[in-house]
C-alpha cells in the first residue's frame, strides 16, 4: 500500500458542519475505510491547513476518487502528497549511486 498526506482546509460550509456535527470528521474516515484507503494518523492543524492526515491506498487511482469525491462535497479543499518514508530514499539513492558508479581497477584504489 501506497503512503498519501493529504492536507484539508475546510470551506465555510465544511466549518459549519464540524461545528454543529464534530463526529462527522470521524464518519468520513469510515467512508474512506469503504473505499479501500487505511487512515493511519489524523492531526487536527492550526494555521493554513485545518487537518493533516496519513493515509494508505492501494494506488494513485484510489486516492484521486478520495480527492474528487471528498472535494465534490463542496467541505474541504485538499491537497494530496504521494509520501516516500525516508528509509526507502536512502536505499533508493544508495542503488542509484552503486549503478552509477565506475568500478575501480585494481590498485588505483589506494591513497596516495
Amino acid at each position: 500500500m501506497a503512503v498519501y498526506i493529504l492536507l484539508s482546509r475546510l470551506t465555510p460550509e465544511g466549518r459549519k458542519t464540524v461545528k454543529e456535527r464534530p463526529g462527522r470528521i470521524k464518519e468520513v474516515d469510515k467512508e474512506l475505510e469503504g473505499i479501500g484507503v487505511r487512515v493511519i494518523e489524523q492531526y487536527a492543524t492550526l494555521g493554513r491547513y485545518d487537518f493533516v492526515n496519513i493515509v494508505e491506498a492501494p494506488d494513485n487511482e484510489t486516492i484521486g476518487k478520495v480527492s474528487v469525491d471528498l472535494c465534490s462535497r463542496g467541505t474541504v479543499e485538499l491537497i494530496t502528497l504521494p509520501a516516500v518514508s525516508v528509509e526507502s530514499l536512502v536505499e533508493s539513492l544508495n542503488r542509484t549511486r552503486t549503478k552509477k558508479m565506475p568500478p575501480v581497477p585494481s590498485g588505483e584504489d589506494k591513497d596516495v
